[in-house]
């Protein structure tokens, strides 16, 4: 039997300066939200290409949300398991 299961991914930015702040925000199947932040702030030498602030931010902020997925993911064994799990990257 194969199943299908889809999760919903929402990715925000706030553009202010030389800055770019990005939100992530998962939703899983069981109504579960994982939420991270992150910014990137562009060099002053550096022209302004607001298309690579995004990508660093959301790279960041992504980089974060699989980080606390993944904590969630042990809590989630140890909950069934009652040992202490440790899952890595």
């Amino acid at each position: 039997m194969q199943t299908i299961v889809g999760w919903h991914v929402e990715v925000e930015f706030e553009e202010a300066d030389k800055r770019t702040r990005a939100a992530v925000m998962l939703r899983l199947p069981d109504g579960t939200e994982l939420r991270a932040k992150a910014h990137a702030t562009r060099h002053p030498d550096d022209p302004e290409q607001l298309k690579v602030g995004e990508e660093v931010a959301a790279a960041r902020a992504l980089n974060q949300l699989s980080r606390d997925l993944l904590a969630k993911a042990g809590h989630d064994i140890e909950s069934v398991t009652h040992v202490e799990a440790h899952p890595a990257m």
